[in-house]
C-alpha cells in the first residue's frame, strides 16, 4: 500500500504509449497506487497485454487502441474515461538521421508523434479537467537528449525540446485551474524502443553509460515510472513547470 500522498485511489489516469516500455511500467505503477488507468496505444496486442497485467494484479484498466496523432480518437478516449485526474503523455518514437540526411517525411513523422501527439493529449485532458474543475496533474515525456548535442538525433531531440517548452507554457496557463504540468526527461532507459538499435552499437553505448554513471548502471522503465507516479501524486502538490531527470547522473550524447 503506498504512502498516503502516493495513494491514487478514486482517481483516473490516461497513459499514452502504454503498450510497452516506460508507458507500460507507468500504467502498472499508477494502477498499483489505486488509479483506474485508461491505456492508449496503437499497438493493440501490447495494449491488451498491459491491461491484462493490471487486471490480473487486481487493478482496473481500460484499453484504447489509437494513434496519438489522431486528435479525435484522443478526445473519444478522454470522454470515455468520464473524468481525468492524471495524464501521462508517454507515447513516442526514436529516429536516427544526421542533419544533412534528414528528409521532410522524417521530421514530419517524428514531430507528429513526439510533439503533436503530446500536445493533442494535453489539450484534450486539460479541457476535460477544466470542465470538471479537477485539480489534475499532467506529465509529459521529454528526454535527456535535450541536455547535450546528440549527433544523429536531430528530429528526436528537437521534438523533445519542444515538449519541454510546451510543459513550461502549459504549467503557466493551467496553474490558475489548479492543474500541474511537469515533464520527465529520462537518460538511457532499456526499453523495446532502444533495443531496436544495432546490437553492437547498443552494447557499446550501454557500456559507456555504465562507466559514466555514478550509479554504475543504465535505467529500467520502472525507474522512470516512479518519477511519473511522484508527479501524478499529492507528494508533488507544489511542483509545476519542472523537469525531473531520472538519468543515473549522466547527461551525455547517446
Amino acid at each position: 500500500m503506498p504512502l498516503k500522498a502516493y495513494d491514487l485511489t478514486g482517481r483516473t489516469a490516461l497513459v499514452t504509449g502504454a503498450a510497452s516500455g516506460i508507458g507500460r511500467a507507468s500504467a502498472l505503477l499508477l494502477a498499483e497506487a489505486g488509479a483506474t488507468v485508461h491505456c492508449a496505444d496503437r499497438d493493440e496486442n501490447g495494449l491488451h497485454e498491459t491491461t491484462a497485467l493490471i487486471t490480473r494484479a487486481g487493478g482496473t484498466a481500460r484499453p484504447h487502441p489509437l494513434d496519438v496523432t489522431d486528435r479525435a480518437r484522443l478526445a473519444e478516449a478522454v470522454a470515455a474515461a468520464g473524468r481525468i485526474d492524471i495524464l501521462a503523455a508517454i507515447a513516442g518514437i526514436m529516429h536516427r538521421s544526421t542533419v544533412l540526411e534528414t528528409r521532410d517525411e522524417d521530421l514530419d513523422r517524428v514531430l507528429a508523434i513526439n510533439f503533436k501527439g503530446v500536445l493533442y493529449a494535453c489539450q484534450e485532458a486539460a479541457r476535460a479537467m477544466i470542465a470538471t474543475r479537477t485539480p489534475g496533474s499532467i506529465i509529459t515525456m521529454a528526454s535527456g537528449a535535450v541536455d547535450a548535442a546528440n549527433a544523429g538525433l536531430l528530429c528526436y531531440s528537437t521534438a523533445k525540446a519542444a515538449v519541454i517548452q510546451l510543459t513550461r507554457t502549459l504549467a503557466t496557463e493551467l496553474g490558475p485551474h489548479s492543474i500541474r504540468v511537469n515533464a520527465v526527461a529520462p537518460g538511457w532507459i532499456r526499453t523495446p524502443m532502444t533495443d531496436r538499435r544495432d546490437a553492437a552499437l547498443q552494447d557499446r553505448t550501454e557500456a559507456a553509460l555504465v562507466r559514466a554513471s555514478p550509479l554504475g548502471r543504465v535505467g529500467e522503465p520502472e525507474d522512470v515510472a516512479h518519477a511519473v507516479l511522484h508527479l501524478a501524486s499529492d507528494a508533488s502538490a507544489f511542483t509545476t513547470g519542472q523537469i525531473l531527470r531520472p538519468n543515473g547522473g549522466v547527461a551525455m550524447p547517446w
